[in-house]
């Protein structure tokens, strides 16, 4: 007999995986969280139904949620990540020696502790001395918190369940007031195949924020369309202003350089739901 995880992704489009094993589950006071091992993704975490993370891409969307906008402020020294329990965004904030310090804000300590047992390579920066682990919700952390960070990162879930608040121009604008004076922020913000409408009403909210506003794109199979877009708001530094040629070489897997610029030259029809 067969095993199948499926993860419907539309109401009519699902991905499913051949499961080996199922390693983990359980119902948190926030989610359903599973942890199931795949034939060809390896490990695989699922809340709600909703793949967060395999072992075989998680790469690409970690790197690309964190380095863009790390090589974009010319010195960050602070920053917090919002979400983002299994600790891939930690541990790619960590390559960037002028970090001092980096801030993971978790509401379900659930999903840090399946990380730690079932992800420790992605998890691998949770214990870093560098690293302070905040069991809390995200939205008051950032509405209590004036100046602290160069740069936010909102690695959230999809916008469902208690996610749905760090998809708001109120959580934006608290956003604002949390950053330093030329602070950043980036957002992973669906896929412009199946939520054009959230990107479309998430850039008009930055926008009224946020003196500029870049989309970008990254391409990650487990995702929903395989197209996936984040979105960076920025009090000061663009992203287009910036030159590659200075990057250090962070030992990535996905980003480079050359994928810096070229993340930022969108498709038409992407192009079209940031206007």
């Amino acid at each position: 007999m067969q095993l199948w995880v499926t993860e419907p992704q539309t109401s009519d489009v699902a991905l499913s995986f051949k499961v080996v094993s199922t390693l983990h589950s359980e119902q948190t006071p926030y989610q359903r969280l599973d942890v199931v091992e795949t034939e060809r993704f390896g490990k695989l975490l699922l809340l709600d139904g909703m793949v967060q993370t395999t072992e075989r891409d998680e790469f690409v969307y970690h790197e690309m949620i964190t380095h863009p906008a790390l090589l974009t402020h010319p010195c960050p020294r602070r920053v917090a990540v919002i979400g983002g329990g299994d600790g891939g965004a930690v541990r790619e904030v960590l390559k960037h020696d002028t970090v001092e310090r980096v801030t993971l804000v978790e509401i379900d300590e659930k999903v840090i502790a399946a990380a730690r047992r079932f992800f420790p390579s992605i998890s691998s920066g949770l214990d870093n001395p560098r690293t302070t682990v905040l069991v809390e919700d995200g939205i008051r952390h950032i509405r209590e918190t004036k100046g602290a960070y160069d740069v936010v990162l909102i690695d959230s879930t999809e916008p469902v369940g208690a996610a749905v608040g760090l998809f708001s121009q109120s959580f934006y604008e608290s956003l604002y007031e949390a950053l330093t004076d030329d602070g950043l922020i980036v957002a992973q913000t669906e896929s412009p195949f199946y939520n054009a409408d959230l990107i479309r009403d998430t850039n008009r909210a930055l926008r009224a924020v946020f003196p500029l506003v870049r989309l970008y794109l990254a391409f990650i199979p487990t995702y929903p369309s395989g197209m996936w877009s984040f979105t960076i708001a920025s009090k000061v530094h663009d992203p287009l202003q910036v030159d590659p040629g200075r990057f250090p070489d962070l030992s990535t897997r996905y980003f480079t350089p050359a994928v810096f610029r070229g993340a930022f030259c969108l498709p038409r029809f992407v192009e079209e739901l940031t206007v």
